[in-house]
């Protein structure tokens, strides 16, 4: 478009499109291709030497992908973007760009389990540790946490599940006294709630897969480059990027690149040669999605806060944790960050543990019981016994991740209907209530009638 001076909803849908000059399609086409073909010797010569911006190899880069990167970083306020094939291989390729053995990240406690693991796990491996921060609004604990070492903040916008909205600004600003960059997963958020580059974050990642495709159909994850972050102010902290290469004749990437050292380096090094290609045909269906991205959130966020008031009401229910409720302790941070909602992926607590979780759960019939989240579907889960499984119990109550918690991701469908799907969760509940009340009130009368009658019931 010709200048940047227009709505959401009009760069969602034309933002970053190159016309297609041969055909005139209005609709990017799919590029199932491998390679592409050279005119000749001197501009295959020019592609690898970086002096012709045509493509090479799909791995390297796809007009599809290319498309949707384009549009990504328009919505997020982000200098660029690089297209991968799911949310791990963005938060790999993000980390790697900025990581090597020996180095340290500080997190936010609060985040997907998925990349929890990773830094653990997979980086710590490779000798990278990590401290996590017990309370990510104590912007204090953040600076105790650095070290000499240290390269990088991560945190989530709005954690899973119990929607812990992070303080942007505040994190960002601790993080650029210690000379590090804000890395920031806004997947449950999207641009369209807050684009965390305004308040001052430096790297964004989405799992696309959510979201931003929002159909459930195809996998995804992007990592968008704020492009403000002064690579050469440090530049014995950045070695990857401000030593001269000889492939960039004798250039850092500093030098050759810029404030764009970091995204070059994270394409042409990390994620080029890890080879997290998302295929061309999930490029276009998420572009399909992006398309409808407000409408749909507008949707979801709506629907999110009036089944999360509705379930405050519930007397089976000792907590609900969406920052949009007044009752929230995030709600100010929501008030301040995310003005349009604070997103439709939030958790609930049965007063009876996993019993009254499986029996809730295993009632509703219009929720999806899956392992996904920011569907046009509304999707119902257990943490506790699936994504948390893998934590103690111990380690589960200090995250507020309860016996009886259950994450929803709050779909577009009628919220009415949504409403009496969970009424047939906590009948369930009172079903069963009912049930063992009656039972005991009969063991009672049994004992009463018969002492150690109801004990020979049981052994048999």
């Amino acid at each position: 478009m010709a200048d940047d001076d227009h709505g959401f909803a009009t760069e969602q849908v034309h933002g970053g499109f190159v016309p297609d000059a041969a055909h005139g399609a209005r609709i990017p086409a799919i590029h199932m291709s491998s390679g592409f073909l050279f005119d000749d010797f001197d501009q295959a010569r020019g592609r690898f030497a970086g002096t012709d911006d045509g493509y090479t190899y799909t791995r390297l880069g796809n007009p599809t992908n290319a498309d949707v990167e384009r549009r990504i970083a328009l919505l997020e306020r982000g200098a660029e973007a690089i297209l991968v094939s799911s949310g791990q291989a963005a938060a790999t390729v993000a980390f790697l760009g900025l990581l090597q053995a020996g180095d340290h990240v500080v997190s936010a406690r609060s985040i997907y389990e998925g990349t929890r693991g990773l830094l653990l796990q997979n980086l710590g491996r490779l000798g990278i540790e990590v401290d996590f921060v017990a309370d990510a609004r104590d912007l204090d604990a953040w600076a105790a946490a650095v070290r000499p070492n240290t390269k990088l903040f991560f945190a989530e916008t709005i954690p899973n599940p119990k929607n812990d909205v992070l303080d942007i600004r505040g994190v960002a600003d601790t993080a650029h006294r210690a000379g590090v960059p804000l890395v920031v997963d806004n997947t449950l958020a999207t641009p369209y709630l807050v684009r965390p580059v305004e308040h001052g974050a430096d790297v964004v990642i989405h799992s696309a897969s959510k979201f931003l495709s929002g159909h459930g159909s195809g996998l995804g994850g992007v990592v968008v480059d704020g492009g403000r972050f002064d690579w050469s102010a440090s530049p014995e902290r950045w070695t990857h990027l401000t030593t001269p290469e000889h492939a960039l004749g004798g250039r850092s990437y500093v030098e050759a690149y810029g404030t764009r050292a970091y995204v070059v380096y994270a394409r042409d090094v990390i994620s080029s040669r890890i080879g997290p290609t998302p295929s061309p045909f999930n490029a276009f269906l998420l572009r399909q999605g992006l398309e409808t991205l407000s409408l749909r959130i507008e949707r979801h966020v709506a629907n999110a806060l009036t089944v999360a008031t509705w379930l405050e009401q519930q007397p089976e229910v000792t907590s609900v944790d969406h920052a949009s409720l007044a009752s929230s302790p995030f709600h100010d941070l929501a008030e301040r960050y995310l003005p349009r909602g604070a997103g439709s992926v939030f958790a609930f607590t049965l007063a009876g543990g996993e019993p009254a979780a499986r029996a809730f759960i295993d009632a509703v019939q219009l929720f999806s019981r899956m392992t996904h989240l920011g569907d046009v579907r509304s999707l119902i889960l257990h943490p506790a016994s699936t994504t948390h499984a893998g934590r103690t119990p111990a380690e589960r109550a200090v995250q507020g991740i309860d016996d009886g918690l259950i994450r929803v991701s709050i779909g577009i469908e009628d919220v009415a209907d949504l409403l009496r799907d969970l009424e047939r969760g906590f009948a369930a509940l009172r079903h069963g209530l009912e049930a063992r009340r009656g039972s005991a009130t009969e063991l009672a009368s049994l004992e009463h009638a018969a002492p150690g009658r109801h004990v020979i019931a049981e052994e048999l």
